[in-house]
């Protein structure tokens, strides 16, 4: 499915069918783990000129969706992209990697120094201009007034956005652990290979997200100082996507606390058992105008799935993972 457009999308807005393919093309840019990373350098060479450009139109109150991967983000900004004030962006790292060039923790756009914890003082001058010269640009593109950008890593920098963008909002999507780890694990096994004798998979170019999650956010936090020795020996997916689980989840309660002003905590399994009520909800949130075809669009698409079956787990990262889900209220 390019762009996550389908049949039903374009029958529904079909206006929005353009916003989307132009995003994709011309803005998302091509992970190591897709095809079409021919498209990459072109990408570069556009951004390049665009950060010469005037501010052709204000970014203001940007939406950013947060979370961990494989756990509904695509598909809640595949909805929000439905409304008529937005454009959305779904995982446009080529475009962060244009701003700031050590931000590639994948290896999809470099293979030098990155850097998973971004903070305010990594935006400096020339990060805050590239930023708002580039996410202009996209806007006025598409003739949009609301960005939407769906990358969930960004939940180890919202000081760092919130720096580009003070006037910043912020989604954090939650999910039952043992059906993101499932979905997760499923999707390294279906698109992860070997190529040009590198390994390419969830865990970034040879493990490149893995090791970098390891040395920067887990063994500098006391919290996993029992499971640490045993998490560098992982080797099962389900076991690394459990720990990035963990990471992530206790990272968003962090932030939540920390920014309970700028931060919308969505659970998936509600916002797929009641879509109307959550989309209003996160319509109030953000300041977005009263669409009745979004919110159709919504009622019609979100539904739930079956859950995963629990799996198992190395017992030191088991106390760790039940303690996160007692937090969250699973």
């Amino acid at each position: 499915m390019v762009a996550q457009i389908d049949s039903r999308y374009i029958k529904t807005r079909p206006g929005k069918l353009i916003s989307r393919l132009v995003s994709y093309a011309l803005f998302e840019g091509r992970p190591v783990t897709t095809r079409g990373q021919w498209i990459n350098p072109l990408l570069f060479t556009h951004f390049a000129l665009e950060k010469r450009l005037p501010q052709f139109k204000k970014v203001e109150r940007p939406l950013f969706i947060l979370g961990t991967g494989r756990s509904g983000t695509t598909i809640l900004g595949v909805v929000l992209s439905m409304h008529r004030e937005v454009g959305f962006l779904n995982e446009p790292k080529a475009m962060w990697h244009a701003i700031y060039s050590e931000e590639d923790v994948i290896g999809s756009y470099s293979r030098g120094s990155a850097h998973y914890r971004l903070n305010a003082g990594n935006a400096d001058a020339g990060v805050k201009h590239n930023a708002h010269r580039l996410f202009g640009v996209y806007l006025a593109t598409i003739f949009s007034n609301r960005l939407v950008d769906k990358y969930p890593e960004l939940i180890f920098r919202v000081p760092f956005v919130r720096e580009i963008f003070p006037d910043a909002q912020f989604i954090f999507l939650v999910r039952n652990g043992w059906d993101t780890c499932a979905s997760i694990d499923k999707w390294s096994v279906r698109c992860g290979e070997q190529r040009n004798g590198e390994l390419h998979d969830w865990w970034g170019v040879n493990r490149r997200k893995w090791k970098l999650m390891l040395d920067e956010l887990v063994e500098p936090d006391p919290y996993f100082a029992d499971v640490l020795m045993a998490a560098r020996g992982f080797e099962k997916h389900t076991d690394m996507t459990a720990l990035e689980w963990v990471v992530t989840m206790r990272e968003g309660l962090r932030r939540m606390r920390e920014n309970d002003d700028c931060i919308h905590l969505v659970r998936y399994e509600d916002l797929v058992a009641s879509p109307r009520k959550i989309l209003q909800g996160i319509a109030a949130f953000a300041g977005l105008g009263e669409d009745e075809t979004w919110l159709r669009y919504g009622d019609t698409v979100l539904s739930p799935a079956p859950p995963h079956a629990e799996f198992l787990m190395h017992s030191a990262l088991r106390p760790l993972f039940d303690e996160t889900m007692q937090m969250l209220g699973y």
